[in-house]
């Protein structure tokens, strides 16, 4: 087992995970009963009566798990069918691979286990995450250029949130509204549109961005960066107008490039080998 996986769905090779993605979130949901009957080959009525079990044994052992799961409506395997199903986000199935004793759970077990151990490494050694980034990039395909302007373009984006940071701005949610304005200010779409746009979902949108969108979102975040040097803003409402213009900044120059090349500098391009399908599919090779 490696860790390139793209969703929950890649552990079970050949077991059906329902699914639901919420771009809102930008998360996706997973049938409990599906991830409990592929790690104890149980049918769905068997599972069911299972999850009944483990439920009231990690309630009684004072678990969060249970009171994290979501009911959410997916099409039943049998009929077709939309019923009310217990769910869970990425972080609550890998718990909930933890409290399931079964020989099959043990390789996930194993290779979570694997991965805190190179995260624990990391807080000690740092250049192990970078190499990590970089071979990751590498084995994605980017060229080592592209690689290093990644790299830089994430420095600069810490010298705008640390900006933001003296401003007030504390949430991630409100980091998230900010970068929303200034993306919105040249291409007219908040990031989960634009992923939307570009056929993505929780892949960075910055990975999968041509030369000029990436070179128009730095404009624009210098710009706002810039701007708040020197007008020092306050709260989020203050940095939320400096971030419309420094996307107002960016849509001048998106607008004088479309002008001069005749083409858009907005493109549905994306850097995966793989497609989404719909909400209760999840991927499928190009």
């Amino acid at each position: 087992m490696n860790n390139k996986l793209q969703t929950i769905t890649n552990l079970f090779e050949e077991k059906e995970i329902r699914s639901f993605w919420d771009s809102e979130k930008e998360e996706y949901f997973f049938s409990v009963i599906d991830v409990i009957g592929a790690l104890t080959d149980n049918d769905y009525d068997k599972s069911r009566n299972y999850w009944k079990w483990l439920k009231n044994k990690l309630k009684e052992e004072g678990s969060e798990l249970v009171s994290n799961t979501n009911q959410l409506k997916l099409q039943s395997l049998k009929d077709g069918k939309f019923y009310k199903t217990d769910t869970l986000d990425t972080k609550g199935i890998f718990r909930l691979v933890e409290s399931v004793p079964s020989a099959k759970a043990e390789p996930f077990k194993i290779w979570l286990a694997n991965l805190g151990n190179e995260r624990i490494n990391e807080v000690f050694d740092p250049e192990l995450a970078i190499n990590r980034a970089v071979n990751y990039y590498r084995n994605k395909g980017y060229s080592d250029e592209w690689i290093k302007k990644r790299l830089n373009g994430i420095v600069d984006r810490f010298k705008l949130t640390d900006i933001w940071k003296d401003g007030g701005i504390k949430k991630p949610v409100e980091y998230a509204l900010l970068t929303n304005e200034i993306y919105k200010g040249w291409s007219g779409m908040k990031a989960s549109e634009y992923k939307a746009y570009k056929g993505i979902r929780k892949e960075s949108l910055r990975d999968n961005m041509t030369d000029i969108e990436i070179a128009l979102t730095n404009i624009g975040e210098i710009a706002a960066r810039d701007i708040a040097k020197k007008e020092h803003p306050q709260g989020l409402n203050e940095n939320m107008k400096v971030a419309a213009r420094g996307g107002r900044v960016a849509k001048g120059a998106r607008d004088v490039y479309e002008e001069e090349t005749k083409t858009s500098a907005i493109s549905k391009e994306n850097a995966l080998d793989y497609q989404y399908k719909d909400d209760n599919k999840l991927i499928e090779n190009k």
